[in-house]
């Protein structure tokens, strides 16, 4: 394996009914920096495959001792396939391995057909086994790294949304099944969560794909011109109005009108986007004629809609005219999962313009640190700026190599002081036990520094002893 492969640190979800046997694996699987889970039954696996995220879940093909539900073991001959169907479905971005006795070899080729990337035998090679495992991890890491729409629904043109966290997994499922239908679309966040790139997704998987996608700010103009931006002009329609004008209604006809900001939207405009919405003509400013326009009409809002119909400052029949299906983004503090993706895949974007032909720039631990402690009020914009700044700072090595360090990050961009409240409430996690939420944060900052348990103690805020013994405690190697 590379060098590099070898840095990688994946979590890993190891499923096997022989405890020693589980934990053999799994102290192999150290030596790289891989978190490992372990659980030794299909139920148990099932409950960490619904609250975790993981890169690489490893399985038993037969597991005869798991203890089943209410003390019925399950059948054993189909395990490892049971716990490889419901990956697929739960954690579509992992790969998967099966752990297979020599005469199960062809069940174990069978489990390929539904998706698992390679089959070892017992008794394990320990090297040959981390390989595998290795080369499994980085197909998932890579798929994670690009983190794109286009990975997802196997579509091109999806460059800067980067989705390797549970909660936007789940938005970009939602895109690939509402982008196919008719439906108008609400999207909601925070600014700079990044609702256009939602919308321009919905356009591209849409069979309005081959049609224009227009965009067009509501909070932009004034109302005069923002009505001729919509609808456009006659000749003599006003004063300067020296030949006809068509509006974005009429130029994005046949594909997708993308309104930003309609939450800004004058009362008196909004009653007129409604009947161009309800009849599907538009007049055009000095203009008695009505003319046809097929639009999608996409909508976004960092605004709170419902509380504005409540206040009477938004229109309620509006409202349900856009809101045919609601997509809501959640802040980049609610996902900071997603952060060191989000960087690397900036530094690849920015250092391709501005440095070509040389290596992506790396990042250190302790910059990722801190980028991955802030609260980014400005989200994914306003850490791509940052990004940005930093790699226009930093300095080359004297053999090329760009490095962004800790230093090169703005000082106000750091962890929260202790006893500073952090803004936002993480809802993906409602409903989810203390100990799942505990052990995925433990996972996710071990795999952030690589392993590296000290500094993992630290960017948690507890002592390594306490560390080392919740490792021990939640099956984490």
């Amino acid at each position: 394996m590379t060098d590099q492969t070898e840095k990688l640190a994946a979590q890993v979800l190891i499923v096997e009914d022989e405890p020693e046997h589980a934990e053999l694996m799994a102290d192999a699987l150290r030596k790289p920096g891989h978190v490992c889970t372990i659980v030794n039954s299909v139920p148990q696996a099932m409950e960490e495959l619904k609250g975790g995220g993981f890169d690489v879940i490893i399985t038993d093909l037969r597991m005869p001792n798991s203890a089943g539900v209410n003390g019925i073991a399950p059948d054993g001959a189909d395990a490892g396939l049971r716990v490889l169907q419901e990956a697929r479905k739960l954690q579509p971005t992992a790969e998967t391995i099966m752990v297979t006795a020599h005469g199960d070899v062809p069940t174990a080729r069978a489990a390929f057909k539904h998706g698992a990337f390679d089959f070892i035998e017992k008794p394990l090679d320990l090297e040959v086994f981390r390989s595998l495992v290795n080369r499994a991890a980085e197909t998932a890491l890579l798929r994670h790294e690009s983190g794109t729409l286009s990975n997802l629904v196997q579509h091109d043109g999806f460059e800067g949304i980067v989705a390797g966290s549970e909660p936007m997994r789940r938005i970009l499922r939602t895109v690939k099944a509402v982008a196919p239908s008719p439906l108008p679309v609400l999207i909601t966040g925070e600014s700079g969560t990044g609702k256009e790139l939602i919308a321009q997704a919905i356009h591209r998987l849409s069979n309005r794909a081959k049609a224009r996608f227009v965009a067009i700010n509501c909070a932009s103009e004034a109302e005069s011109l923002l009505e001729d931006q919509l609808f456009g002009h006659v000749r003599g329609a006003f004063t300067g109005a020296e030949k006809d004008r068509e509006g974005v209604f009429e130029y994005a006809s046949g594909g997708t009108l993308f309104l930003d900001e309609i939450g800004d939207m004058p009362l008196k405009m909004q009653a007129k986007l409604l009947r161009v919405l309800e009849t599907g003509e538009v007049v055009r400013l000095g203009s008695n004629d009505t003319r046809k326009s097929d639009v999608r009409v996409v909508s976004a809002t960092n605004k709170d809609l419902q509380q504005m119909v409540r206040e009477g400052t938004f229109r309620e029949d509006l409202y349900f005219r856009i809101n045919g299906s609601q997509i809501s983004l959640p802040p980049l503090r609610e996902r900071r999962e997603d952060i060191p993706r989000i960087v690397h895949h900036a530094l690849a974007r920015f250092a391709e313009k501005m440095f070509p032909g040389k290596p992506v720039p790396a990042v250190t631990d302790a910059a990722m640190m801190r980028l991955t402690s802030y609260t980014w009020p400005g989200n994914v914009r306003q850490l791509m700026n940052v990004v940005q700044n930093a790699l226009v700072n930093a300095v080359a090595d004297a053999d090329g190599t760009i490095t962004i360090d800790a230093r090169h990050v703005p000082p106000e961009i750091r962890a929260p002081d202790e006893g500073e409240e952090v803004s936002g409430t993480p809802g993906s996690l409602a409903g989810t036990s203390l100990e799942q939420i505990e052990k995925r944060a433990i996972r996710e900052t071990l795999r952030l520094t690589g392993g590296n348990r000290e500094q993992a103690a630290q960017l948690l805020g507890i002592g390594e002893r306490t560390l080392y013994r919740k490792l021990k405690e939640y099956g984490l190697r």
